[in-house]
């Protein structure tokens, strides 16, 4: 379990705060705005109302005692910037700030965040190996020239191991699991494992290896 504390309660900072307290961690938001702390109280073991430009606010949250902390205000640049730096002075550890643009990302590292995270850039980057490619169904970069990528397995796998088939010379792929019909997976399979129809492959990759692969399914 980790402390998270999460500045500002757009939708991007609500449902980051959502989906780690789903993940079992123990979560802080603050905003300005009443209506949206409110919001937040069923999945924030803390809700606070501030402003978090202000350095007294920001020192009574006692910011250094947080795993990391999230600066979720990229509408608002001026006030991300403000806050990300406060954050660091105060002695954060972590500090991991949104933004909207490649320019607001180099004046945030600049002053003090430890990452940028631009959900857009992301999205887009995911939409676009996603639906250029045949047969994906789910994809998450992991580097520039490699990600994870759900697809089907090709016909001609059905009925023979992941030895047999020699998976990551052949293929180029690194196999972290497979995805059964009814949605179980089964994670890290063996050598010896049998693949069977309508199975799907989660695997590790170069995108050249995964869509090299995926022209070939039919």
């Amino acid at each position: 379990m980790k402390s998270i504390l999460i500045v500002g309660l757009g939708r991007f900072g609500t449902q980051l705060a959502r989906k780690f307290h789903e993940l079992g961690d123990e979560v802080m938001v603050i905003d300005r705005d009443e209506e949206k702390v409110q919001q937040a109280i069923p999945f924030a073991d803390e809700a606070q109302i501030g402003d978090c430009r202000r350095e007294d606010v920001l020192r009574s949250l006692g910011v250094e005692d947080f795993d990391v902390c999230f600066v979720c205000m990229g509408e608002q640049f001026q006030s991300s910037l403000e806050v990300t730096l406060l954050l660091k002075e105060l002695g954060a550890k972590h500090v991991v700030s949104k933004c909207g643009s490649e320019i607001q990302e180099k004046f945030l590292l600049r002053n003090g965040a430890d990452e940028v995270w631009n959900p857009e850039r992301e999205l887009a980057a995911k939409l676009a190996v996603r639906y250029s490619a045949n047969h994906l169904y789910d994809y998450f970069s992991i580097c520039e020239n490699a990600g994870v990528y759900e697809m089907p397995i090709m016909h001609t796998w059905i009925g023979k191991t992941v030895r047999e088939l020699d998976m990551r010379n052949v293929y180029g792929l690194n196999i972290l699991g497979v995805k059964k019909t009814d949605g179980r997976v089964i994670t890290m399979p063996g050598a010896n494992y049998v693949f069977e129809n309508e199975d799907h492959v989660i695997a590790f990759a170069r995108h050249d290896a995964a869509n090299a692969l995926m022209n070939k399914i039919k």
